[in-house]
Order: structure tokens, then C-alpha cells, then sequence
């Protein structure tokens, strides 16, 4: 393996919203600095995703100074969102997980619901260190996470998807393709390693932060979801499930739990460490 560097960073801070591109974030026990601390909920308290609004990949959220955000969408004039005050919670489920949460304000829920024509609430995650610990079954003692499917972050590769697309394009959906990176929602983007190596790394670091890899990640409807446009294809579930079937789960990047905090940068070098 020659020279592995971050080619980019995703943050996303409403969950299943589209994100930013920072030159660099801060790596914090639960992951990305902003990324997913809030997240909308249906009236019965569960989490809405693109999985059952696709329609969320048109909204976007900006990350303010101080963790509030700027939220816009077409046909809406964009709103700004303070950090609400911890004046008490609301529990919600995330995945099976039963979560606390602080609701933003009406004017939010309203924006929220008025972009999906559906009702939901926005709600912030206001203490990560305490509110969700990640999976037991692989995780260390006292590791949590934001919003995020299950993990701090997610790492995808360039190879990886190259060599994706190569497979897509000789199968039948073939015109579906090439998909670019951002069906997949990392955090990290890494460019300089083979295909699939991610499949054998236990540890790496980025710049000076090193992070353990908990366990690779199954991919659901969502990466059929043109992140563009909100409409939805057959790929590249069914080229994975040909060719990326492991553990019963159909998987392309790796999920990661940070073991130590730190600045990491656009164009850090990458080390494979174990």
C-alpha cells in the first residue's frame, strides 16, 4: 500500500440532511465535531431518516458557532436554528435505542414538517458523553455516539468505490452508474489504498488521532437514494449483495470509535497501524 491520506471530511449536522465539507474537525469521544447531534422524530417519538423520507437528502444543514444550525431547503426560506435550552427532554428511539433529547423550537418543527409534509420534530442531542452508548456487543466501556446510525464515524474508500462502480457497470443496472461517494454519508473519505483493505484494518490513525475499527458497515435503502434529487434506484444494493454479502450484512465501509482526541485535516497522511 503506497501513500493513504484523508481526501475529504463530511459533517453532517441534522442527521439524513446533507452536510458540509470542512478542511478540518475536531474528533471528539462520539465522533465529528457537530456531526448528528440533531435529528428529526415522527409523533411517535421514532427517528426519520432518508430509510422512510428520502426527501430529507434535499434539505441541508450548516453548522453554526456555538452548535446551532442553518437549515434550508427549496421552495423555503432558510431558518436558523439556536441550540435549545436543556429546560428538560424528550425520549425518543433511534434503532432500538431509547435516547434523550432537548426539542428545538416550533418554528423549527414547522420548517421540518412544511419540507416533508409530514409531521415531525427537531430535536438536539445536548450531552453525547451520557445520552447513547454504543453497541455492547462491540464496543469498549463507557464509548458513546450522536445520532448516527450506530458508530462515531464512518470510513469509506476511493478504491473502494471504484471498484464498486467497476462491478455495477457489468451488471444489469449498469446505467445507474457510476455512484459517487456520497450515497455511502462517510465522514472520512481516504484515497490512496486498495480495494477493500478496509476489510483487513483492526486500527489506523489519521494525522495524530488514532481510531479503532468496531466493525464493518451494512448498508440499507438509503444508498439507493440519489443525493441529489431524492429519488430512488435498485443500486448499489444489488452489487453488493452479489459481491459484498458478509455476515448477512451487505457492507461497504467500516465504522470507527476514536481512541484519542485531536484536529484531523484534509490531506493527513493515514496509517494503518494494525
Amino acid at each position: 500500500m503506497g501513500h493513504v491520506e484523508l481526501l475529504s471530511l463530511h459533517v453532517h449536522p441534522v442527521k439524513a440532511f446533507r452536510g458540509q465539507t470542512p478542511r478540518e474537525a475536531v474528533v471528539e469521544p462520539w465522533g465529528l465535531a457537530g456531526d448528528r447531534r440533531w435529528a428529526l422524530i415522527d409523533d411517535g417519538g421514532k427517528v426519520v431518516t432518508q430509510r422512510q423520507q428520502p426527501r430529507l437528502a434535499l434539505a441541508a444543514a450548516e453548522l453554526l458557532p456555538g452548535g446551532g444550525v442553518r437549515l434550508s431547503a427549496p421552495g423555503l426560506e432558510p431558518l436558523t436554528v439556536p441550540v435549545p435550552e436543556p429546560v428538560g427532554t424528550v425520549s425518543m428511539e433511534i434503532f432500538r435505542d431509547k435516547v434523550e433529547g432537548v426539542l428545538a423550537d416550533d418554528t423549527a418543527h414547522a420548517w421540518c414538517s412544511a419540507h416533508l409534509g409530514a409531521d415531525v420534530r427537531l430535536v438536539h442531542m445536548d450531552d453525547p458523553a451520557t445520552r447513547r452508548p454504543v453497541d455492547p456487543g462491540y464496543a469498549r466501556p463507557g464509548e458513546t455516539v450522536s445520532f448516527a446510525d450506530g458508530y462515531p464515524l464512518l470510513a469509506t474508500t476511493t478504491a473502494s468505490l471504484d471498484a464498486l462502480n467497476s462491478l455495477l457497470a457489468r451488471g444489469e443496472h449498469a446505467g445507474e452508474g457510476p455512484l459517487p461517494m456520497n450515497r455511502f454519508r462517510p465522514n472520512l473519505v481516504l484515497a490512496g489504498t486498495e480495494p477493500w483493505a478496509e476489510d483487513g484494518w483492526s486500527r489506523l490513525a489519521v494525522g495524530e488521532v488514532e481510531f479503532r475499527i468496531a466493525k464493518p458497515c451494512g448498508r440499507c435503502v438509503v444508498t439507493t437514494t440519489d443525493q441529489g434529487t431524492g429519488t430512488r434506484g435498485k443500486e448499489p444494493l444489488y452489487t453488493l449483495g452479489r459481491h459484498r454479502r458478509l455476515g448477512g450484512k451487505l457492507v461497504f465501509g467500516q465504522n470507527l470509535v476514536p481512541l484519542g482526541h485531536g484536529t484531523i485535516r484534509v490531506g493527513d497522511p493515514v496509517r494503518v497501524i494494525a
